[in-house]
């Protein structure tokens, strides 16, 4: 099975967190989708406190695995472009350590993304040689790191 039906995403728990809520079912941009569906996450995130957003974080991520895994072997595929839960935890990663504000938001929304398509060394290599769920995560998890590096070493040549 190759594609999951709306239906079949909003009522199995675990592939619903694998879609991102629903944004993997978009024909069109799913990771792009799920990206911003990170975005209401990272606001109550934000609002509950940095000890919540780092618990939260750790068990998204721990979880994830799991989560894209699980869903990647249902869908029959390797990576599924309609599992996000990656795209989620990456932008919550990105944003790690940067003040609140609407152009952080959007700074760390392009640099993620642009990692994640992009994909430099070390990405794309793990990208291509390591599969499943931990393959699925690990490759945004670095683009994260990446764009989250960018993010604080702006605010570090910045003095903010």
């Amino acid at each position: 099975m190759s594609t999951l039906t709306p239906r079949q995403v909003f009522t199995h728990p675990v592939v619903l967190l694998a879609y991102g809520f629903g944004a993997g079912l978009s024909p069109k941009a799913p990771g792009t989708l799920g990206t911003v569906a990170a975005i209401p996450i990272y606001l109550l995130l934000v609002w509950a406190g940095p000890v919540t957003y780092f618990g939260f974080l750790a068990l998204a991520l721990a979880a994830g695995v799991y989560i894209c895994g699980y869903t990647a072997r249902k869908l029959g595929m390797d990576d599924p472009k309609s599992v996000v839960w990656d795209e989620v935890v990456g932008y919550l990663i990105t944003m790690a350590g940067v003040p609140f504000g609407i152009a952080w938001i959007a700074a760390g929304f392009l640099l993620f993304r642009l990692f994640d398509i992009w994909k430099p060394w070390p990405i794309r290599w793990l990208d291509r040689h390591v599969k499943g769920g931990l393959g699925i995560m690990l490759d945004d998890v670095v683009a994260a790191v990446f764009a989250c590096a960018l993010l604080n070493l702006s605010l570090y040549l910045l003095k903010l």
